[in-house]
């Protein structure tokens, strides 16, 4: 199992880090889990084959999570000369609306679509690239998922849990996945969440949010929803994880000086491996480093 880090920032601009995404390389499969603004660049970055990819779960609609998707189904399937299935994309409520009004007929990419299946020279393009026959459209298929969902591959398993976030305007998910090869669970965005804690028991690594240093939140809804440097260690250190991994970080968490603070603070909390996110890092389990050079 290898994670590629490819977004571990917020909704805020930034030129070091991307918005919310992520890539797990396991059992033949490239999972996709969220793809916000910058993070299909650094999937290009990281070397990572759009062709390659073949599940995508979305955690919220937010946008900070998924804007990039539209990038990532459409390039994937230009270049993939029609010999690619459609993608299997996976999320909350109203994904399959969504999708809908991105792909379906009158959808926003109506125009574009229309444009390289019926005209005669993207069609050439096409054949040129080994397609055959006319063009199909892409035409992703989506499941929508919810608190206590399931979805089994081969060799694999990926299981769902409701966070608490953005509710009643959004739900918000948390995925583990689960194969021969190792256990990833993350979070999405969070507050409190013993759901998550249960769902995390045990896993190898833990992505989690950790949007701001514990004790400045401006009101207790951003408590209630939104996670902390504190209680993503809280999290980690019940479910017993073995790797913590932070992200969705803001420049408050990542700045000079207090990203000390916040990992002292977290050490005294949680006794497993942290990793303060980057983009473009990869990281695996620690049993899989075994015998490797520290």
């Amino acid at each position: 199992m290898k994670i590629t880090l490819l977004g571990t920032g917020t909704p805020a601009p930034s030129p070091h880090r991307a918005a919310s995404g992520f890539v797990v390389q396991a059992e033949r499969e490239t999972f996709v889990f969220d793809h916000g603004p910058g993070a299909h660049v650094r999937m290009l970055e990281a070397g990572i084959a759009l062709t390659d990819v073949t599940r995508l779960f979305i955690t919220h609609f937010h946008f900070d999570h998924f804007t990039d998707v539209a990038s990532l189904i459409l390039r994937r399937w230009d270049q993939g000369g029609g010999k690619l299935s459609d993608l299997p994309i996976y999320g909350p409520r109203p994904a399959k609306h969504i999708f809908e009004l991105m792909f379906g007929k009158d959808g926003v990419f109506q125009g574009d679509l229309d444009a390289r299946t019926q005209n005669e020279a993207s069609v050439a393009l096409y054949h040129a690239r080994g397609g055959e026959g006319e063009r199909a459209r892409p035409k992703p298929s989506v499941t929508e998922l919810e608190h206590g969902s399931v979805v089994e591959g081969d060799g694999w398993t990926v299981r769902v849990e409701e966070t608490p976030h953005t509710q009643p305007q959004l739900i918000s998910l948390a995925y583990r996945l689960d194969s021969n090869e190792g256990s990833l669970v993350y979070s999405g965005d969070t507050g409190p969440c013993d759901a998550l804690v249960e769902l995390a028991r045990d896993a190898d690594i833990l992505i989690h949010m950790c949007h701001y240093v514990s004790g400045t939140e401006f009101n207790a809804k951003m408590t209630w929803g939104c996670a902390g440097h504190k209680l993503a260690a809280e999290h980690a250190a019940r479910a017993d994880v073995g790797t913590l991994v932070l992200t969705h970080l803001t420049e408050q968490v990542a700045a000079d000086g207090t990203r000390e603070r916040v990992l002292k603070d977290i050490g005294d909390i949680y006794s497993g491996r942290v990793i303060f996110g980057e983009d473009l890092k990869q990281i695996q389990p620690l049993k899989q480093q075994i015998g490797s050079p520290l």
